[in-house]
């Protein structure tokens, strides 16, 4: 599409699927917990295919779908004796979606096995990417590469984000990330590489984190309670605006107005961000893809590589950078307590004193 093309969904076309999406990342909650989708129609349901990186189009895709739904279908009976109906065992997977959408029997078949093919596509790509002989900084530049392809589009289509700031945690900020945590391994670390995007006013972040549901990352691969919101009362927005208020009845679930805040102790509790971390969808190309075992190629040609995004109006960000709110001073309250704790040990490893004691923004 070009750049001149790209436009946000405003406020009053957002519909109750795009709600939906944006609330599960907001509150860190698991798309297995979901009970129905709302797809309206098989081109929404195909983008939601591409935005997973599958192309519809080429039957090594097409193929590879197939076999995670039969593969589906297979568990369900072994472990669970679920009766799938043919319907539901034929249907492409952009049916099973909009089945799905809907009501009845197969409407909960449909949910049923997409859960379950959800599961299997991620851990096959996870075995599929640890065959590989591919580095870090290889996979961090095609994650680079999909963000900036996805978001300078945005900025050249004059779209309300006012800056992107993204890179590669470096090395000294690893080790002390994790000397500052009780979980001192590697697979605690969920930011290594991460961007922050900053929208023109707090009216625009609902709908800049609805187009990225849609062109940059998959929703249903965001990281459960790993999300945290401490601008947005979700209930309260919608209730304020008339076209978002009819869907508050149809939510699934508790539909509450709390924040989500961290247990980071090092941010002042000033601090305001969206925060979130995907599992993103990395199409590999054929020369990467050539360096798999030859057993490994039915596991088709997407991996995942978790990356950090943080949302945050402009207004905002001034805010968050005066005082005890500033990165400077967060920075140094975590540094003090790693000299501390080197130095002492555990009965030692406390924040010294500041604002904050509990709420704030992982992963900075």
């Amino acid at each position: 599409m070009a750049a001149s093309k790209l436009r946000l969904k405003r406020l009053d076309e957002l519909t109750l699927g795009d709600l939906e999406a944006i609330r599960l990342i907001l509150r860190g909650d698991s798309i297995i917990d979901w009970h129905r989708l709302h797809f309206t129609t098989e081109q929404e349901a195909q983008q939601f295919l591409k935005t997973q990186e599958f192309r519809l189009e080429d039957p090594q895709d097409r193929g590879r779908l197939e076999r995670i739904q039969a593969e589906a279908i297979g568990y369900l009976r072994r472990n669970f004796d679920f009766a799938i109906p043919k319907p539901i065992e034929q249907a492409k997977v952009e049916e099973l979606l909009l089945l799905a959408s809907g009501k009845g029997h197969r409407q909960v078949c449909a949910c049923t096995v997409l859960k379950a093919m959800h599961i299997i596509h991620h851990l096959d790509a996870r075995e599929l990417l640890s065959t590989l002989p591919i580095s870090s900084q290889e996979l961090f530049q095609m994650v680079e590469e999909k963000v900036y392809r996805v978001i300078g589009a945005m900025l050249a289509a004059g779209l309300p984000i006012t800056e992107l700031i993204g890179g590669r945690k470096n090395k000294d900020s690893l080790y002390t990330k994790l000397l500052s945590k009780r979980e001192t391994t590697a697979a605690a670390i969920y930011d290594k590489i991460r961007f922050r995007i900053v929208t023109r006013s707090v009216d625009d972040l609902l709908p800049v984190l609805q187009y990225l549901t849609c062109h940059l990352f998959a929703y249903n691969y965001v990281l459960p309670e790993q999300s945290i919101n401490t601008i947005f009362h979700f209930r309260s927005f919608c209730a304020s605006h008339p076209h978002l208020r009819q869907f508050l009845d149809k939510f699934q679930g508790r539909l509450d107005d709390e924040l989500t805040p961290s247990d980071n102790s090092f941010s002042a509790e000033s601090y305001r961000v969206m925060h979130f971390i995907v599992d993103m969808p990395i199409r590999l190309s054929p020369d990467v893809l050539e360096r798999a075992p030859m057993a490994m190629r039915e596991l088709g040609s997407i991996v995942f590589m978790m990356v950090e995004f943080q949302l945050v109006d402009r207004e905002t960000e001034a805010n968050n950078e005066l005082g005890e709110a500033s990165h400077a001073r967060y920075k140094e309250r975590q540094r003090l307590a790693v000299a501390r704790r080197l130095k002492l040990g555990t009965r030692e490893m406390k924040v010294p004193p500041s604002p904050s004691t509990r709420k704030a923004a992982a992963g900075r």
